[in-house]
């Protein structure tokens, strides 16, 4: 025992016989290795003892009165405070079924009697030296699962301000996004603003000029054709005219200059219907001075959009030879009602969209084309609104009208697509865009009118924008916005 004292300690052990010799003979050689020795006679004693003070230990006798020990070592089994306590059979009985019985009731060891006192001691120190090792196994395994528990709430906590800082970083870039928006939607008031203002220097300053000219085009022709008219009456009157006439009449080739000064004139008039037209048109499509909502013609908001970025769809040519294919616009219209909406920056939506087209067509080689449709839609925006949520009034908007504005360039992959609408995304060259123009149409379609715009694009497959606006804007107009 001592040789094993540093694994095995000082171990408190209980005798149960029926038998005082057997009881003398234990406690004494026990005693002499060091244990600590507790005796009892029968089983319901040792029971009670147990119950006070469990032992490291029990020898426990078979063949007792009042409890064998099958009986008091099942008692101590069932009872979770003494379950663990190992137990060794000590018995005149070497049957072989009495062995199978000691160790199913829960004993660990079996002892014959008469026993050799080496026998008994290595047995109870094996057993005590496996109780040893299974008590620090044991705790071990406590202070492991402590340590899990510490772990895990640590892992608890981390997660925990992880979340919390997935939550602030989505608050950020919330915030960022508004602050683009907000910047962006600023951009876009001074933009419109300075619009309006160059129309208005525009009209002031062409509209004066140009309605000059126009009104004396007329009176230039018919003072042309009054002098046309004595000419010819000098001729009648003086068919032999002098050599000098003669020479000057040759000389300026009368007859085509009367022809060709008609074709002057004309030319001048288209000139001058043709730049009232495209201040017209700048004065339509701005319309700064009515940014009310109010029902409006679709199509005409269309036309006066192609009619300012008309020079852009010409064939450009350079030494004689042709650089920039013309742009072919096909207009596919259907029968649309008049949409309520806010006009100027409808059309500001269809200036960007159109722009891009072109742009994107810049160097695509024949056949260039823009193709427009219109259409009206209902049911499909309806259950469009309901899913996103964008609306507390659904059942209002049951038409829309659909524009949609496709070309045949090269499309854009589907990386680009997800971030056309960002503000100041773009994949034009540095200094050729803002990348303004597409968060600004988003932001009228979507946030000003309610309504709806997405992509339909593929590399090498052209690219279509479509556009849906609700019919009515009865819910902005209750809104007060």
């Amino acid at each position: 025992m001592n040789s094993n004292s540093a694994l095995v300690p000082l171990a408190d052990l209980l005798v149960v016989d029926d038998t005082p010799d057997n009881l003398r003979l234990l406690s004494t050689m026990l005693s002499e290795q060091g244990y600590k020795v507790r005796k009892v006679m029968s089983g319901p004693l040792a029971l009670r003892v147990v119950s006070v003070a469990s032992p490291d230990l029990i020898l426990l006798d078979i063949n007792m009165p009042q409890m064998n020990g099958y009986e008091v070592c099942e008692k101590l089994k069932a009872d979770p405070r003494t379950s663990q306590i190992p137990v060794i059979f000590i018995s005149a009985l070497d049957d072989v079924w009495d062995k199978v019985r000691a160790f199913e009731v829960g004993g660990v060891d079996y002892i014959t009697k008469p026993f050799q006192c080496e026998e008994v001691l290595a047995r109870v120190k094996n057993q005590l030296t496996l109780r040893w090792f299974s008590k620090q196994l044991s705790d071990q395994n406590i202070r492991l699962q402590q340590e899990i528990c510490e772990r895990q709430q640590v892992e608890n906590a981390l997660r925990q301000s992880e979340a919390r800082e997935r939550e602030k970083s989505q608050a950020l870039e919330l915030t960022l996004s508004e602050l683009r928006r907000t910047q962006s939607q600023l951009i876009q008031s001074e933009k419109m603003s300075s619009l309006g203002q160059m129309v208005a220097g525009v009209a002031h300053e062409i509209n004066n000029p140009v309605g000059f000219i126009y009104s004396n085009l007329f009176i230039a022709r018919q003072y042309f054709q009054d002098l046309s008219k004595l000419v010819e009456l000098y001729q009648k009157a003086y068919p032999n005219s002098t050599p000098e006439i003669q020479e000057i009449i040759a000389e300026l080739d009368l007859q085509f200059l009367k022809e060709d000064w008609q074709k002057m004139i004309n030319s001048m008039q288209v000139g001058a219907e043709r730049i009232q037209e495209i201040v017209l048109s700048l004065q339509n499509f701005s319309r700064l001075n009515k940014s009310d909502l109010k029902p409006v013609d679709i199509h005409e908001g269309i036309n006066h959009t192609l009619e300012i970025l008309q020079y852009r769809f010409r064939a450009e040519s350079y030494s004689h030879r042709v650089s920039c294919p013309e742009i072919e616009v096909i207009k596919e219209y259907g029968q649309l009602p008049k949409v309520t909406c806010y006009v100027s920056q409808l059309n500001q939506v269809f200036m960007h969209l159109l722009s891009n087209a072109i742009d994107a067509l810049e160097n695509q080689p024949p056949p260039r084309r823009i193709t427009i449709s219109t259409e009206v839609g209902t049911g499909e925006w309806k259950e469009d609104r309901e899913k996103e949520n964008l609306s507390k009034d659904k059942d209002k908007y049951t038409q829309y009208v659909v524009i949609r504005i496709a070309d045949n360039g090269s499309g854009m992959s589907e990386n680009v697509q997800k971030q056309i609408f960002d503000p100041f995304f773009t994949t034009k060259a540095v200094g050729s865009g803002t990348g303004l123009g597409l968060a600004i149409c988003y932001q009228v379609v979507v946030e000003k009118h309610q309504g709806q715009i997405r992509c339909i694009s593929a590399p090498g497959e052209g690219t279509e924008f479509i556009v849906e606006i609700p019919i009515a804007q009865e819910y902005l107009l209750s809104e007060g916005h």
